[in-house]
């Protein structure tokens, strides 16, 4: 999973992020698997109140972005969907989404992160070039998973370490599959 062959140096980075972030996601919910349904959805501090809110507002933002950078079409109605609240499902569709997002970065090229994409907003429209959107994205991620680090800690659980990945002399184990 390491840099595609023929991968541009522009879109290294981004690439790199994506896998830090499918890594990321993959770490956090390997931990909400030992989370039941019941925990999952009770009360928790943070902005969006549970665990399950708080992971179906990331796959949500997730989404709606990768719609945006793709051009897909779909704006808001992405979040046009019930919550999911086992975190196996969740998990699984998020996986699909850090899978996606992983391609959409190793297909990058310096033409393409300068290129402009509308997102929809609740009362406007914007226009973001796709660089900036994929640096939002990253950074709500890790954002909301350190809110997701605090539920699970909440709930009584170790929460996994989460900033293990791009150093080899910190990189964790379960890391090291995407520097191949």
């Amino acid at each position: 999973m390491g840099r595609a062959a023929g991968m541009t140096p522009a879109a290294a980075p981004f690439h790199r992020m994506a896998q830090n972030n499918a890594w990321a996601n993959e770490t956090l919910y390997a931990a909400l698997a030992h989370v039941g349904q019941q925990a999952f959805v009770a009360a928790r501090p943070g902005y969006f109140g549970s665990l399950s809110r708080t992971m179906n507002h990331i796959l949500e933002v997730d989404l709606y972005y990768l719609d945006a950078i793709e051009a897909g079409g779909r704006g808001r109605s992405v979040y046009d969907r019930k919550d999911i609240v086992e975190p196996t499902q969740l998990g699984a569709l998020q996986s699909d989404a850090d899978a996606r997002l992983t391609r959409v970065c190793a297909e990058l090229n310096t033409d393409r992160l300068s290129e402009v994409r509308q997102t929809i907003r609740a009362d406007t429209a914007a226009v973001e070039r796709v660089d900036a959107l994929l640096l939002h994205l990253f950074q709500h991620q890790i954002h909301h998973r350190g809110q997701a680090h605090v539920q699970l800690q909440h709930a009584g659980l170790s929460p996994p370490q989460l900033d293990e990945f791009h150093l080899e002399f910190e990189r964790a184990p379960t890391a090291k599959a995407y520097f191949r």
